[in-house]
């Protein structure tokens, strides 16, 4: 199966970058990156299998009124989303508790797609080794993790920050 474009508004053409969710099992979280993704006019991947039926209805009820403006695209496994991500020469920037660099000291590039690991068993081996660089949000130590749609706004902040990317920013700080 290809990519499977399945919502395309709200968008203007351009895409400074994407998010990539890998086998989300959380369809609360899937809704609150279909909402990111629209607020922030980021387009979103979905490696499948998911944890959940990904059919209308749930995506309907997880995303409210914003799944009609997102551009989002299925991926039936992380093979084939691998295959489109090479055909349009992206960048893979894995969002991860072990990584070593600071989300915030990498440096963005346009066209970059940041990679969300699975709720429940986070990025797994080949994910990693397929991802071109790795980055992790700062949190106290002795806890694991932020929850996933968290850490997904909190990088897509810093990068859309760094790319000045931020949609209706006019730079005026208003």
């Amino acid at each position: 199966m290809t990519a499977e474009t399945v919502a395309r508004a709200g968008t203007d053409g351009e895409e400074p970058l994407r998010l990539a969710l890998f086998e989300p099992d959380q369809p609360g979280n899937f809704g609150a990156m279909l909402r990111l993704g629209a607020c922030l006019g980021v387009a979103i991947d979905v490696i499948e299998p998911c944890g959940f039926p990904l059919d209308e209805r749930r995506i309907r009820r997880a995303a409210m009124d914003y799944a009609t403006q997102v551009a989002w695209r299925r991926h039936a496994g992380l093979e084939a989303y691998l295959a489109v991500a090479e055909g349009e020469a992206r960048r893979l920037v894995l969002l991860s508790a072990r990584a070593s660099t600071a989300y915030h000291a990498f440096t963005y590039r346009p066209g970059d797609v940041l990679v969300l690991g699975s709720e429940s068993r986070g990025a797994s081996a080949a994910l990693r080794a397929a991802c071109d660089a790795s980055v992790r949000i700062p949190i106290r130590p002795g806890l694991r993790s932020l929850n996933l749609a968290t850490a997904g706004a909190i990088g897509l902040a810093e990068a859309l920050r760094q790319l000045g990317a931020w949609p209706g920013d006019d730079g005026r700080g208003e």
